[in-house]
């Protein structure tokens, strides 16, 4: 809900100023009126996202960390508002210090925690949000906080292990490119004179020294104007594809990659099973945990059949049989899903199979690192050969032309 500042003046006539928060602007007057003050001033107020402005992006490790740590001050009997405080002051990041402190004040005026969080989406995604209003309601916010943790830490476990599985290939394809280059810019034209006086000659040039002659002179000519150019054509992809209609063909091109389509839809599907067993596990209604989990998943197709089977159970059908009209969801989970909903034990299942394909994922991409790798060493060493074979050519025409 919006926030509104206001001034207002008591009955011994002094004036108070404050935040409220309130579906509109009648309903700070009228809990203004109930608490006997009359209004002077009623304002709608912009969120400020003080982390973002002053300090800096939130790091989901260091966010991980402060809840599981905020959950244990609570569990062992420190008040919210002193357990925020010690946060604010113990944390090392400075975007979450100004968070943890605002937070504060907002709970101080009596603000909820989870609509305190809600003002700071840098920080705080729906999902946690979602699952500390739940913990609130249901009397098991410790709880709900450390499973807000664990996640976030799982979450970036995943991702450092992709991104630590993919450095060698990168550093490869880095140093393959660079010596390529160094090759074609810088080695190249030093046989260009003798290439010249053969030509002069009458003796033709193959044709792969040909290409590469070209190449190495419009790299060395028009190399800037070419970066450029690359550049230029980068930067308006870019901002076609982070557009929504770029963004979906981008998922649905991830989806079709040659192994590593068959991870990315893996990684999406355990992604949002595993929100929505946590969201379930924490009392979060069905179809808000479907919402939730489909902004989750980290891919728009499969974000939008989760929307899609959500309007269906709205309307009285089960989860399964819509999830498995989409074609996304594999017929194995789909199976324990189905299952699972007769069994009413959705919720522990949905994990099991985050935690089943999350294993399964682990193991694929060892496998598609292991491709990688010697794929990248046979096209570098395919394009050195190239080069090799391209400046040699006429020489060895030239002797035999010479022999005869």
């Amino acid at each position: 809900m919006p926030e509104f500042a206001y001034t207002a003046r008591d009955s011994a006539g002094h004036n108070i100023a404050g935040v409220m928060t309130a579906a509109d602007k009648r309903g700070v007057l009228v809990a203004l009126a109930e608490r006997s003050l009359c209004a002077l001033h009623v304002q709608a107020k912009t969120t400020v996202n003080l982390a973002w402005r002053r300090g800096g992006r939130v790091k989901p490790r260091i966010l991980a960390n402060n809840l599981a740590q905020l959950a244990d001050l609570l569990q062992n009997g420190v008040p919210l508002l002193g357990a925020l405080d010690l946060l604010a002051e113990q944390t090392t990041s400075v975007g979450l210090q100004k968070v943890f402190r605002d937070v504060r004040d907002h709970v101080a005026e009596g603000m909820g925690l989870d609509e305190a969080f809600a003002r700071h989406p840098q920080a705080f995604g729906d999902l946690s949000v979602c699952m500390v209003h739940a913990g609130m309601e249901g009397a098991f916010l410790e709880d709900a906080l450390r499973r807000t943790a664990d996640f976030l830490d799982l979450q970036e476990d995943l991702k450092s292990r992709l991104v630590s599985a993919m450095t060698y290939p990168a550093f490869l394809a880095g140093v393959g490119t660079l010596v390529t280059i160094a090759l074609v810019v810088f080695f190249v034209p030093k046989f260009a004179g003798l290439f010249a006086r053969l030509e002069r000659s009458g003796q033709g040039l193959p044709g792969a020294t040909i290409v590469l002659l070209s190449i190495s002179h419009s790299l060395g000519h028009y190399g800037v104007l070419i970066l450029g150019g690359l550049g230029a054509i980068g930067y308006a992809l870019r901002s076609g594809l982070r557009s929504s209609r770029g963004r979906v063909l981008v998922d649905r091109w991830k989806l079709k990659l040659p192994l590593a389509g068959k991870i990315f839809l893996n990684y999406a599907v355990s992604r949002f099973c595993r929100v929505l067993g946590t969201l379930l596990k924490n009392g979060v209604p069905l179809l808000r945990a479907l919402e939730i989990s489909s902004e989750s998943a980290g891919n728009i197709v499969l974000a939008r059949a989760v929307r899609k089977s959500a309007e269906n159970v709205s309307a009285g059908d089960t989860l399964s049989r819509p999830l498995a009209g989409c074609g996304l969801i594999p017929r194995p989970v789909m199976a324990m899903i189905t299952i699972a909903e007769q069994s009413n034990n959705l919720d522990e299942v949905l994990v099991y199979i985050a935690d089943t394909i999350d294993r399964q994922n682990g193991r694929q991409i060892d496998t598609m690192v292991r491709l990688v790798e010697p794929l990248m060493l046979l096209v570098m060493g395919g394009i050195i050969m190239f080069i090799i074979s391209a400046l040699l050519l006429p020489v060895f025409d030239m002797s035999s032309a010479l022999g005869t």
